[in-house]
């Protein structure tokens, strides 16, 4: 909850200073402005990267994440929202990094989605599961269920980062969740039969 909290305060802060200006700065060139926006952002693409593609992934695809952003940023219509943009570049570039290492495991990293009453060991068990579970879901649809399940995305922020049209959200929302739930009950997960 006070992650969310604080996601959501960085948000406000992430608009009200790219609207005062600071994607002007970013593109004339000032390093202090982009080193602004980085340090401003950073914790989201990465987040999003750890739970895409993996911990030991994450951190040099959210670099190369930015490094597509300052060499795109004149590409920003300011048509969305400047964080839409940028999650749709990092969505892009996990989605593209997973395509090219299909046949790789990942080890993902989820928030914990278990009672916090449960015994250590239990929930470590299930958070495991939960794990596998995720990495046999279509990368596509991963992607979809984590931006709506865990960033808290609207179904129309999630059309616009993901390019796909805002009814087709909810059908690969509602895929993905059924395969998730089918590969949980096939790994033994207590609780789903």
């Amino acid at each position: 909850m006070a992650s969310n909290q604080a996601s959501e305060q960085v948000r406000e802060a992430v608009s009200t200073e790219v609207e005062a200006g600071l994607l002007a700065r970013c593109l004339q060139g000032d390093r202090q402005a982009q080193q602004r926006l980085y340090e401003m952002t950073m914790h989201l693409v990465y987040r999003l990267m750890v739970r895409l593609v993996g911990l030991q992934d994450a951190a040099d695809l959210t670099q190369q994440v930015y490094l597509k952003l300052f060499s795109k940023l004149d590409q920003f219509s300011g048509k969305s929202r400047f964080e839409t943009w940028l999650y749709r570049l990092a969505t892009n570039e996990a989605l593209q990094f997973l395509r090219k290492n299909k046949n790789r495991k990942t080890k993902t990293l989820m928030g914990d989605p278990v009672n916090q009453d449960q015994p250590e060991s239990e929930r470590d068990e299930q958070r495991e599961l939960l794990e596998v579970a995720m990495e046999r879901i279509d990368p596509e649809l991963r992607s979809i269920f984590m931006l709506r399940e865990v960033e808290k995305k609207s179904y129309r922020e999630i059309a616009e980062i993901v390019g796909i049209p805002e009814g087709t959200v909810g059908s690969r929302l509602t895929r993905a969740r059924r395969e998730l739930q089918t590969h949980l009950v096939e790994l033994g997960w207590e609780g789903l039969q």
